[in-house]
């Protein structure tokens, strides 16, 4: 499906129904408290509806019917093939949708219709239909035993999860938690960013026409001490999923350590390097890869590349290519399917990115930020301690930092409170598996940008989080729990006699 003119995206837009209320036990229903918020496009400013603003009493409601559903098994105990037979259903039905949803996320969230027609939906629907097939496919373990007994060691979907989302990837992220956790068999409360609400309440109204049951989805609207932290110190929630800011993920570990103790898995902030060597090949191709890490979404990517450490002997090719690819990011319309760079997703956040913009002192390339959007920008460091070099800033701002070999290359890498992405360019094989060792992220690419794929495990070291990982079947683990059920088949007879 090819992408279509701006007027089109716009006349897309004018028509959509946007979703008000939040979704509780399979359907729309207002606030208990009657309160709603605003939602705006962050491109142009312009209200787009009123949301439902839930509380710790939608909060409660929402975890009693998710916990009802839960233990009478209407989803936790179906069959693992009609399970599957029913997000099949539910990604073709997201694929059927698709381009309504491309549209409500691009004015949702300031995401350029590109990203969200080409990059967004394709991988959400991918990652439902990825977790969906895998259902009937992991197998629980027989443990070896005496051969009077026999051990079995069996996964279990862990209960009813609560999952708060960021407003950076808004459905991909919705999707990387509900995948597995559906897929397991447990029930859910979904707590989406306030910036970004408007795709998850539709994308649950999807699911329950596919056929998942009342209460399996609850989608919760609304702000975080509002409705996030009473997830996170619910008594009836086994446990928590966080994807955002490190400052509040780890108010989630005093939430569950005040209240029931429950498991929590976090993937927070990165401040993540790409590491290039003299030997590097290609710097044409290098440059692409690095200018698309750090620019990519807006910089609003927690596995951006924000730090470029470049060996000193390349760096001024490098930066000279650097700087050709990145003058065609081009800031503008988000509906429009010519702009790379769309809109930062709010007043406040832009507010935040500007600020930082206004601290760089050399500027390479860019450094303009105004009226919400932030131009890609290229900025020369005079160190790792700069404040540029040290802080996630989630814009669209590449911080360089000169270096004069390998040894002090991953030194610098590693100097940083994070350690969730890391990229290493160069053509030594030996160098580029002990750099990728050495590296202290959860994921490392050689000779590339990426995040690996829906197969493999997604998650960071350090404080870029920790508990769980998401992608891949170690996606599954988390929410579920292991049980060891121990048969012993020794003969009574035999016993007596002895």
């Amino acid at each position: 499906m090819g992408l279509l003119t701006t007027e089109e995206y716009k006349s897309i837009a004018a028509g959509l129904a946007l979703p008000q209320g939040a979704f509780i036990d399979g359907g729309y229903r207002p606030a208990a408290s009657g309160r709603t918020f605003t939602t705006a496009n962050p491109a142009t400013g312009e209200a787009l509806t009123e949301i439902a603003a839930c509380g710790a009493e939608d909060v409660d409601f929402a975890v009693h019917k998710a916990r009802e559903a839960f233990e009478d098994g209407r989803w936790s105990r179906m069959h693992p093939s009609d399970r599957k037979d029913i997000l099949i259903r539910f990604a073709k039905l997201l694929t059927r949708n698709a381009r309504e949803l491309a549209v409500m996320e691009s004015i949702d969230s300031g995401k350029t219709i590109y990203d969200c027609e080409t990059v967004d939906i394709p991988e959400t629907i991918h990652c439902i239909k990825w977790h969906a097939e895998a259902i009937d496919k992991i197998y629980d373990q027989v443990a070896p035993a005496s051969d009077d007994h026999i051990a079995m060691v069996v996964r279990e979907p862990i209960g009813v999860v609560g999952l708060v989302l960021p407003w950076n990837f808004p459905l991909l992220m919705l999707a990387w938690k509900i995948g597995p956790a559906l897929a397991a068999g447990c029930s859910v409360v979904v707590k989406p960013a306030e910036e970004t609400t408007l795709t998850a309440l539709r994308v649950a109204e999807l699911a329950s026409e596919a056929g998942l049951p009342a209460g399996v989805l609850n989608i919760l609207p609304g702000g975080g001490a509002e409705v996030g932290e009473p997830i996170g110190r619910h008594m009836d929630i086994d446990m928590v999923s966080f994807t955002g800011s490190t400052v509040t993920g780890k108010r989630f570990l005093t939430y569950a350590g005040e209240s029931n103790a429950k498991e929590v898995v976090l993937e927070m902030g990165g401040k993540n390097p790409a590491v290039v060597m003299e030997d590097a090949e290609n710097l044409d191709r290098v440059a692409q890869h690095i200018v698309n890490g750090a620019f990519w979404n807006m910089g609003e990517n927690c596995s951006a590349t924000s730090r470029l450490i470049v060996h000193k002997h390349v760096k001024d090719e490098l930066l000279e290519r650097i700087t050709s690819h990145a003058k065609h990011w081009n800031v503008g319309d988000p509906l429009s399917p010519e702009t790379r760079v769309g809109a930062l997703v709010s007043p406040a956040h832009f507010d935040k990115v500007a600020g930082y913009m206004a601290q760089a002192e050399n500027v390479i390339l860019g450094g303009t930020a105004k009226d919400g959007f932030a131009e890609a920008t290229v900025v020369d460091l005079p160190g790792n301690d700069h404040v540029l070099a040290r802080e996630e800033i989630f814009g669209p701002v590449l911080s360089v930092i000169t270096v004069s070999g390998f040894d002090e290359a991953i030194r610098v890498a590693n100097d940083t409170a994070y350690g969730l992405c890391a990229s290493l360019f160069t053509a030594n094989t030996k160098r580029a598996i002990r750099g990728a060792r050495a590296l202290r992220a959860g994921t490392v690419t050689v000779n590339s940008f990426g995040e690996g794929d829906i197969s493999t495990p997604f998650g960071g070291h350090k404080q870029s989080g920790f508990g769980g990982r998401d992608n891949g079947l170690h996606a599954h683990d988390q929410y579920t729990q292991l049980k060891t059920i121990w048969l012993d088949l020794a003969d009574d007879e035999d016993e007596a006699v002895d």
